[in-house]
């Protein structure tokens, strides 16, 4: 099982990465953070991007699909990168958002969706 510090250094890791926030999606805090923060506030960015993923899951069409296809991950595409929140069902009370910013250049988010998917299940696992 990873540690957040480990969590996020491999996150990190994945080509293009350039900052990575993990969340408290009860709360909307931040947990921890890498990667560039001086552009923008770890809690600020931890507080609206809980609002969005909040918004998605309360929205009926988003996610009323059949029962076992929950929400995994949102992608918001913008013209210089791409935001990957992945929720992290952790095994202490709670759900955690992942929140990574990639690259558009630099990066692959196949690639990235990968990593971060095989990541997770590192840290989840008992």
């Amino acid at each position: 099982m990873l540690g957040i510090d480990d969590f996020l250094a491999r996150t990190m890791d994945v080509p293009g990465a350039r900052r990575a926030t993990l969340v408290d999606l009860s709360s909307g805090l931040a947990v921890a953070a890498a990667g560039r923060q001086d552009l923008v506030d770890q809690h600020e960015d931890a507080a609206g991007t809980t609002d969005v993923v909040r918004t998605v899951l309360a929205t009926p069409a988003l996610s009323g699909s059949p029962a076992g296809d929950d929400i995994e991950e949102i992608i918001v595409c913008g013209t210089a990168g791409y935001h990957l929140l992945t929720l992290v069902n952790a095994a202490f009370d709670g759900q955690l958002l992942l929140h990574l910013l990639i690259d558009r250049e630099m990066g692959n988010l196949a690639l990235a969706r990968l990593r971060v998917q095989s990541l997770v299940q590192e840290m989840t696992s008992s």
